[in-house]
């Protein structure tokens, strides 16, 4: 499968998807100008994912901020991982937040609520 890697920007999280180093990972802060634009490439791969996923699929949601246009994009990411844990695969999405962060932390669990998949919650100093 092709590697997607997208080096982020002050608007655009940095996003790498690797199935060959089990390495699932969105970063930094998502507020893209173009939404859908920015996220469909993203949303296609996982699409081609789901037909051959990996044994165990972790993914990484390291945000430190997202946009009310971005979190539904994020669900629908989320939920795409459900689908592939709905065809028997186990699925951990890990959802890292600034230890000091009280809506970050509250997203995640609000995630965790609608999405049907393992949630971890990974609390980081920013020291």
């Amino acid at each position: 499968m092709q590697v997607i890697k997208i080096k982020g920007t002050d608007d655009t999280p940095t996003v790498i998807l690797d199935v060959e180093n089990k390495f699932m990972e969105i970063s930094g802060r998502s507020l893209p100008e173009d939404v859908a634009a920015f996220y469909d490439p993203i949303l296609e791969w996982l699409d081609d994912y789901a037909e051959n996923p990996l044994t165990k699929t972790v993914f990484d949601f390291k945000l430190v901020y997202f946009n009310t246009a971005s979190s539904k994009l994020l669900l629908d990411i989320l939920l795409k991982l459900e689908e592939i844990a709905d065809e028997g695969n186990e699925v951990l999405v890990k959802w890292h937040y600034p230890e000091d962060d009280e809506d970050m932390e509250e997203a995640g669990e609000e995630y965790a609520d609608i999405v049907d998949v393992s949630f971890e919650q990974v609390s980081y100093s920013l020291d």
